[in-house]
């Protein structure tokens, strides 16, 4: 779904923003792109605190940067259906509500993240790269 195809207020609360460069490889023979490789921003909605695939900041982020990045860019190509030359973790775009919920879960569970506060937990998945906004 585009966020064209989203009523307004629809949007998810949250969401992981990254920057890509990924790489055009036309497969018919002759043919080419200039250039072949572009910069983009691609977003993946945040599941919601508590649901499956909520602690995908905690499995995939350390210190506000992709943790293992040759395992993001083969995420990002099997979600994009093209080859991703690098992947970048910009932020985690969200509403308050979201990340007072986010909050609370953390709070809940902080041996999960081996962390003494929820602040420490954040901070060392995504570091300062937490944006508060009220549409995402």
């Amino acid at each position: 779904m585009s966020r064209g195809d989203r009523e307004e207020g629809d949007g998810p609360a949250a969401a992981y923003v990254f920057r890509v460069t990924v790489r055009l490889d036309p497969e018919v023979e002759g043919v080419w792109t200039e250039p072949d490789a572009f910069e983009t921003t691609v977003f993946r909605e945040a599941d919601p605190p508590g649901e499956p695939g909520w602690l995908y900041f905690r499995d995939n982020l350390w210190r506000g940067e992709c943790g293992d990045a040759a395992h993001m860019r083969a995420v990002a190509e099997d979600a994009l259906g093209m080859s991703v030359d690098s992947i970048d973790f910009r932020e985690l775009r969200t509403t308050q509500a979201y990340l007072d919920d986010l909050r609370a879960a953390v709070a809940d569970d902080l041996g999960a993240f081996n962390a003494d506060t929820v602040d420490e937990a954040l901070t060392k998945y995504l570091g300062s790269s937490i944006h508060v906004t009220d549409e995402v």
